[in-house]
């Protein structure tokens, strides 16, 4: 529901904000000489702690805009925000900062949609030892990160996300109705029930075993009726379970999307899936003697490894994809972590891992990467890449997410904005790649008319970034102030909260 005004600014108020005006005049920064803060009794003390801009109209005056379209972005912009919604998309203009206006002049910032994340997740895989790539006991565990990673979902620019898999599925639920309870700060969530895994379960401990094609039904209806929003498929569903998993979602109006294996992608389109998870990597369709509902893991990268993207086999499976609207979810971080120091060495990313956790990530970097050394992964990276181009230039829907987790630092908003510069170095546009991260999410979920792009009407949900992503697209790393329903957290002061926790809760 949009904010309403819950406060006026007087007439000492209104002198103080026409002084920030004028120091904007002086340094290159918006008006905040000090921090803009509003008092919202929407939104619990521990929230308001790092809100920076919240106030009845907002207005960010000379701002360039991506407006997550896929259009070229738009200089000297000015963007009006008020009751929790863009009411205003209008050439950039001076104004006075009158009548419970605050003014934020942004000249050298960007503003875009905030990122609708489409494969991110709420908790990491951990193992019992540092040393986890040398010794690989079991069993892996599922440490849930409900304080710091949606922190740090918000803090990066992700006003949305779907958190695709739960392995605490009452703890995603609860967390969603604090965060729009205004108790606790994050974003948006659409939160998938537990994975419909079949048998033998997954390298996760926590993973449940589907016992066949009822049990999938009802487990879609037994958490469809506590509030999950979507479903995922998982490696050694079989044909029946999916398909009795897809009749039961769809029944409900929810989607269902996977990451397979036993099932291919020609059989999970024709048995009616909306999405794929992880691009094309995990496509079992030309494992040599595959067998239906059989999964073999080792030979899981054959089709990647094996598939033009521009023969007769990837055309005929993304037209079939296209036909069935089928959209494909792009994780283009967790693949690039396989590849051996490849990812870039972030502070802030190091900053926000427990002690503990910065150790294991350290020592898995320094290590020689690739856990199954007869694959390229560099030249896999690159072919999945081009299969993406192909699906987006045949009209399919790519979405993207990052498959947050510790393992070499992939780590929840770090990881969002790594995905899009991934997107980029596969050749599509900043624009395009912002696009994919945003208003295509938007499409998926049915919310294009509220969220995904920039335009008059719609939910402020927002990122302002310092530079310009749209020639520069590493400037997506410079997220300042996220909005979300039109009120402005500080980055900064979110990641400054979750330093030293992620890896630990």
């Amino acid at each position: 529901m949009p904010r309403k005004p819950l406060f006026s600014y007087n007439s000492a108020l209104t002198g103080g904000l026409m002084r920030m005006r004028i120091c904007a005049a002086v340094v290159t920064l918006w008006c905040l000489c000090g921090s803009v803060l509003g008092q919202s009794s929407d939104l619990s003390k521990e929230v308001k702690k790092y809100i920076k801009v919240d106030a009845p109209k907002v207005v960010l005056a000379h701002v360039r805009v991506i407006d997550g379209t896929g259009a070229p972005a738009v200089e000297d912009q000015n963007v009006v925000i008020a009751g929790g919604k863009i009411t205003a998309v209008e050439k950039g203009a001076d104004m006075n900062a009158i009548g419970g206006v605050t003014l934020l002049d942004l000249r050298g910032y960007t503003v875009m949609p905030g990122i609708v994340g489409m494969h991110n997740h709420l908790y990491t895989g951990v193992r019992p030892n540092l040393d986890f790539e040398e010794n690989q006991e079991g069993p892996v565990l599922a440490q849930q990160m409900t304080f710091s990673s949606p922190r740090l979902y918000l803090a990066a620019g992700v006003t949305t996300m779907r958190t695709t898999g739960s392995m605490n599925p009452y703890a995603d639920l609860n967390l969603k109705h604090a965060i729009e309870a205004g108790t606790l700060p994050g974003p948006h969530m659409d939160v998938t029930g537990p994975f419909l895994e079949g048998a033998p379960a997954a390298h996760i401990i926590e993973q449940h075993e589907l016992s066949g094609p009822d049990e999938a039904r009802q487990m879609v209806e037994y958490w469809a009726d506590r509030g999950a929003t979507s479903f995922k498929a998982y490696v050694h569903i079989t044909r029946a379970e999916l398909k009795a998993a897809i009749a039961a979602a769809h029944e409900r109006g929810l989607k269902i999307t996977g990451h397979l294996c036993s099932v291919t992608y020609l059989e999970a389109a024709e048995l009616g899936i909306d999405d794929l998870e992880h691009g094309f990597f995990y496509n079992s369709q030309l494992i040599p003697d595959k067998k239906a509902d059989e999964c073999k893991p080792t030979s899981i990268l054959y089709t990647l490894e094996h598939m033009d993207p521009h023969g007769p086999e990837a055309n005929h499976l993304i037209d079939i994809l296209v036909k069935h609207h089928v959209a494909v979810t792009s994780t283009l971080p967790v693949q690039e972590n396989r590849i051996a120091n490849r990812v870039p060495l972030r502070q802030a990313v190091l900053d926000a891992m427990s002690p503990d956790a910065r150790e294991a990530y350290l020592i898995a970097r320094n290590r020689a990467a690739n856990p199954a050394p007869q694959h390229d992964f560099e030249m896999l990276l690159k072919r999945e890449m081009e299969l993406e181009r192909a699906f987006v230039a045949a009209g399919g829907l790519l979405m993207t997410g990052p498959d947050s987790s510790l393992y070499r630092g992939n780590i929840p908003g770090f990881g969002d904005q790594r995905g899009i510069e991934l997107l980029v170095e596969a050749g599509f546009s900043p624009t395009e790649a912002i696009k994919i991260a945003t208003m295509n999410g938007a499409i998926y979920l049915g919310r294009q008319d509220q969220i995904g792009s920039i335009a008059a009407g719609k939910n402020a949900d927002l990122a302002l970034i310092k530079g310009n992503p749209a020639t520069r697209i590493s400037d997506i790393e410079n997220v300042e102030i996220v909005f979300k329903d039109g009120v402005g957290y500080d980055s900064q002061k979110l990641l400054d909260s979750v330093k030293g926790h992620y890896g630990q809760y």
